[in-house]
């Protein structure tokens, strides 16, 4: 079964634009104030995918592993700022931790599933590695962001309870290691429910566009489930490397929370809601004193 792609002619994209202008009345209608926002995005959506689409014939034909590869750190740069943007207090260190995580994570699943499993011929075949290499950061990004995000939280919300047992002599992996398990589940569960529902739900993405291209259906499940697998992959070491890199920041060199990374100034509300009793005490005990 290969009867190819039907063309899709310019007619027939701009009667497209029909099914988003059903949107466009319905927010004019109720006064939503969507409109120009729903007409931006589907400019924006034109004019995106048609440079996207002539850049990639561009790098296609040139096919060059020095180009291709440039290109996917230029991705991972991308991908680490958008991943970023969901914690509170960044720095450069958390940046670099992050882009590190994402590209290994990106090359070693990428390498192996484009060389190993799919075999093209060259390896570096710019058609199946960008492709390959998008779907793999596109998810890890996700991960990524809800494992850190997760871990800055936790840490924060239970930043009593790891000073507790800190003060019993627990180390720094020890006093936050329930906390990095959440982390690591938050970032790792929306893909294994993924898992569970592909093919029961919907159809993914990449099996729909290769049965509509024509590929038999029997081969687009083949590649979907391959790409199922490396995406799992490549979210739980990315997103493990992460944490298992990150939660030490936290720290001081003396192995006490570092409060301005989480934001609090100075000492734990609790510790200083302890310290103050103490001082009431103190001070009662030497009026009691000064009466006699």
């Amino acid at each position: 079964m290969n009867e190819g792609v039907i063309p899709i002619t310019n007619a027939q994209l701009v009667l497209s634009v029909v099914l988003v202008l059903t949107a466009g009345i319905v927010s004019a209608l109720l006064r939503l104030g969507l409109l120009q926002s729903l007409l931006w995005g589907t400019v924006r959506t034109f004019a995106q995918l048609f440079f996207i689409g002539y850049a990639l014939s561009y790098i296609f034909n040139l096919n060059h592993p020095v180009l291709i590869f440039g290109i996917i750190l230029v991705m991972c740069t991308i991908a680490t700022r958008a991943s970023m943007r969901r914690i509170p207090h960044q720095s450069g260190y958390l940046a670099l931790i992050g882009f590190l995580s994402l590209t290994v994570s990106t090359f070693l699943v990428g390498i192996i599933v484009v060389a190993l499993v799919i075999g093209p011929q060259p390896w570096y075949l710019a058609r199946i590695v960008i492709p390959i290499f998008g779907m793999i950061l596109g998810n890890s990004v996700n991960g990524i962001a809800l494992s850190l995000e997760r871990l800055y939280a936790e840490i924060r919300t239970h930043a009593a309870e790891i000073e507790a047992l800190l003060s019993f002599g627990a180390t720094p992996w020890e006093a936050v290691q329930e906390r990095v398990r959440e982390s690591l589940r938050a970032g790792m569960t929306p893909t294994i429910n993924s898992l569970m529902v592909v093919g029961l739900v919907s159809l993914p993405g990449m099996m729909t566009g290769q049965i509509l291209s024509g590929v038999d259906p029997q081969q687009a499940v083949r590649y979907q489930i391959v790409v199922m697998l490396m995406i799992t992959a490549a979210v739980s070491i990315g997103c493990l490397m992460l944490v298992l890199l990150t939660y030490k920041r936290f720290f001081t060199a003396q192995a006490a929370l570092d409060y301005s990374i989480l934001g609090i100034k100075g000492a734990h509300p609790e510790k200083k809601a302890v310290k103050a009793r103490k001082t009431a005490n103190w001070k009662k005990l030497f009026d009691r004193n000064k009466g006699k």
